[in-house]
Parts: C-alpha cells; sequence; structure tokens
C-alpha cells in the first residue's frame, strides 16, 4: 500500500504543475507571443479554459491582431484574433461541435460552430466545405482561407472568434496543449 501513497503524493504535485501552467497559459498569452504584457489587452475569459480548443491552422500561425473586447455590446473592439495564413489553406474545427451557420455575410464566407458549454467559434473569410447542421470534430477541415480580410496586414488573415454564451472572449485563452508531463522520483519520506 505504500506506492498507492507515493502515486496520490505525484497525482496532487502533477496537478498542481498543470494548474500553475494553465494559468500561466491564460494570463500571459501575448507575452510568449513576443509581445509586452503591458501590451496585451485585458480580457474577461468568462469560464474560459486553457486547452479547451486547438488551434484552426496549422502549423501554428502567427497572431497578426489581438483581441480587443469592447467596452459596450456595440462598442469598437476586436472581437476575436486575426492568424496570418495562405489563400488556400484548410481551416480546421478548434473542437468537436455542430454547424449552426455556413454561408455568405457581407460577400464574406463565414463558419460558425456551436460547442458543448455555450461556447460558439466563427471563422472568417473562408470558402466552406461544410454545411448547416453538421456535426464535426477537432481537426476536421471547415472550408479554405479565403483572401480579403479587412483590416489584415498580411497578404491573407482568418479571423478567429469565441464566445461564451453572449460574451465575446479571447480564442487565445482556449487554446493550448498540456506539455509533457516528466514525473522525477520522489524520496518517501517514511
Amino acid at each position: 500500500m505504500r506506492w498507492l501513497g507515493v502515486l496520490r503524493r505525484a497525482a496532487a504535485r502533477t496537478r498542481l504543475v498543470m494548474a500553475t501552467a494553465l494559468v500561466l497559459l491564460t494570463v500571459l498569452p501575448g507575452a510568449w507571443a513576443g509581445r509586452a504584457l503591458a501590451d496585451v489587452p485585458p480580457s474577461p475569459n468568462v469560464g474560459a479554459q486553457a486547452g479547451r480548443l486547438a488551434w484552426p491552422l496549422t502549423p501554428r500561425p502567427k497572431v497578426t491582431r489581438f483581441f480587443e473586447p469592447p467596452a459596450t455590446a456595440y462598442g469598437p473592439g476586436h472581437r476575436g484574433v486575426d492568424l496570418e495564413a495562405a489563400a488556400g489553406q484548410q481551416v480546421l474545427a478548434a473542437d468537436l461541435g455542430v454547424v449552426i451557420f455556413a454561408g455568405q455575410i457581407g460577400g464574406h464566407g463565414v463558419v460558425a460552430v456551436d460547442h458543448d458549454g455555450g461556447l460558439r467559434t466563427t471563422y472568417l473569410p473562408l470558402t466552406p466545405t461544410v454545411v448547416t447542421g453538421d456535426q464535426v470534430y477537432r481537426g476536421q477541415p471547415l472550408g479554405t482561407v479565403a483572401a480579403g480580410h479587412p483590416g489584415c496586414p498580411t497578404a491573407t488573415c482568418l479571423h478567429w472568434g469565441a464566445r461564451k454564451g453572449e460574451e465575446y472572449i479571447d480564442p487565445l485563452a482556449l487554446v493550448g496543449t498540456p506539455g509533457r508531463v516528466r514525473l522525477k522520483p520522489w524520496a518517501d519520506p517514511h
């Protein structure tokens, strides 16, 4: 039974390390992207869970414009992030969900996916390869990036947004993959 105690202590340490990593991923995403912490706009991230979503582009894209939450429902801001992309690049579902919209809005292709827990992700501009009502899995192609995103500082960008209920949240606070956990031998005090 001595080994059971060792395993419990190791599991508790692992949970502490993972919780610390999740806090750092939530608080410091801009710093890891080469930005000073003071340059990172505040993000409410109500109910955000780091690691909940996968990146919608592979390889991991450069962020060309960060999330800037609006002060009011109809106020100015940037309700998502812009990711550097190549025209024709596949856009992937960030998680399991159901496509609630796939079509044109204002001349741009848009896909919106509802996920468990009241989370919704949106992707634009793209040429959709899914239709409304499709169930999609994490990493499934939703379409291909189309050129023409206004305000994109590079040749082509994908705008990726996220909402929890009616509140816009920073999708970067929801991405991440758990790092490799390496357990080191722990001297048993008994």
